[in-house]
């Protein structure tokens, strides 16, 4: 029943959508409707103008003066007749009405303040005029990025959100009348990035080795540790692929651009933790938004936010926009990890023990094993089910407790590393691996996603 429930509550995939919203410019703090035009690969705003529909003046184009710089001639002429877009419905502008406007400036018919009491009838030629939406702005959406918060701020916009293109061309600020409307618009733009995100790595992956592909790749805010002062979140662009993960300050779109990534790490020395986790909800509380029955849990910043641990205690931490977006995230770190642990299969390291400098050996198939460096003696082997807890100082030692599978007796190895937090990183990511590897459903979906992304 609950899995029917959960299918009833999940929406269709949705490429395409339009509507009605309201532009914010902070430049001018002016806000004005707009049309709202989804495509696959597009983000169309358009505005509402006055166009010439026919007569003598039809082929006008009635944008010169939008364009036409700072300064401008005009040349005028005495009209006998009122043109028919001042005659236009002098209404206020309202929701209900998507072709409605907000009234003309009231200055707009002071040169025709002489016109004669009676005209003559309007001539066939004299030109028509009509109201109607014309594009203003069109968003690539293949490497765009979305945001609710002020730029540079942890200070969340209520109902509201900007799209970013490539380039950095932005569509302003987009205003919502409810939470609803604003997550429906932020799901189906941020869906369709995926999408094209999700094709442009099939493109990539089909011309890199096994060893090279892509598992995932995409936008995330980068917060500041602790509250220092000066510094500000700023967007990241994130990639796994191949034995690295990958922090860019832009989207790397040539080959070379990949080595010149701002930070790269060993994937099987990070430790991916989010922050929250309310996403087993995320259905039902998607169902209680569109009811209106609560507020987005989005506006507390810590419920989309994962750091990224990595070696001698240091970290990241990263925001996203939707819950699914940090569920894709951590299953991708999930199968980047597997698939560079399956790779690799073993990863040694330099460690001392009562003065003694030994080799320490994590292996997928056979354990821990721990040999001198210098005869490659073996000293100790076990195996990951026999690991049965670890203490340590949080600077370089480290005390494993082991199960003697004879003696049943808790045996204790106390090693010291160089840089213990990535070795326990690996230790997590090879432990974590092994059991996924016994977990028929995960190989499954590994298997399935292979697929997907090597298709």
């Amino acid at each position: 029943i609950g899995a029917e429930l959960d299918m009833a509550l999940v929406k269709p995939r949705q490429r395409t959508k339009s509507g009605i919203a309201l532009l914010y410019n902070e430049e001018t703090n002016n806000t004005y409707d707009v049309c709202l035009k989804l495509t696959k690969e597009v983000l169309t705003i358009q505005k509402l103008d006055v166009v010439c529909t026919s007569g003598s003046e039809s082929q006008v184009n009635v944008h010169l003066l939008r364009t036409a710089g700072d300064e401008v001639t005009i040349t005028v002429r005495y009209l006998r007749e009122v043109p028919s877009f001042l005659k236009l419905p002098l209404g206020n502008s309202s929701r209900s009405s998507p072709l409605s406007s907000p009234p003309l400036p009231s200055h707009a018919s002071f040169m025709y303040s002489t016109q004669a009491p009676s005209p003559p009838s309007p001539s066939a030629n004299e030109p028509k005029y009509e109201k109607r939406w014309l594009d203003a702005v069109s968003l690539p959406l293949l490497m765009a990025r979305v945001s609710r918060y002020k730029a540079g701020k942890d200070k969340l916009r209520f109902n509201c959100f900007e799209v970013f293109a490539l380039d950095g061309a932005s569509t302003n600020i987009l205003q919502f009348c409810t939470a609803a409307e604003s997550t429906d618009w932020l799901q189906a733009i941020s869906t369709n990035i995926n999408d094209l995100t999700q094709e442009n790595i099939k493109i990539i992956n089909k011309y890199c080795s096994s060893d090279d592909q892509i598992v995932h790749m995409g936008w995330a805010c980068e917060c500041p540790e602790g509250s220092a002062p000066g510094r500000s979140s700023t967007f990241k662009f994130l990639a796994l692929r191949g034995p690295y993960f990958y922090i860019f300050k832009s989207p790397p779109i040539s080959a070379a651009d990949w080595g010149q990534a701002e930070t790269t790490y060993n994937l099987y020395e990070v430790l991916f933790k989010v922050h929250k986790l309310w996403m087993a909800e995320d259905c039902w509380l998607q169902a209680r938004l569109y009811l209106g029955l609560e507020h987005s849990p989005e506006q507390d910043t810590e419920s989309l936010c994962f750091s990224i641990l990595v070696g001698h205690g240091q970290s990241h931490t990263f925001r996203v926009e939707l819950a699914t977006d940090l569920a894709i995230w951590e299953k991708s770190f999930q199968r980047a990890v597997f698939l560079e642990v399956q790779r690799i299969q073993s990863k040694s390291y330099m460690c001392s023990s009562q003065g003694n400098v030994l080799c320490f050996t994590i292996d997928f198939a056979s354990g821990f094993t721990c040999s001198e460096s210098t005869s490659k003696t073996i000293l100790w082997r076990y195996k990951f089910s026999q690991l049965k807890g670890s203490s340590d100082d949080g600077k370089t030692r480290v005390k494993l407790l082991f199960k003697n599978p004879e003696s049943k007796q808790i045996e204790m190895k106390e090693l010291e590393f160089a840089n213990l937090t990535a070795v326990l990183h690996c230790i997590h990511s090879f432990i974590a691996a092994k059991v996924a590897s016994m977990d028929p459903l995960f190989m499954c979906s590994q298997s399935f996603l292979g697929n997907y992304t090597n298709s």
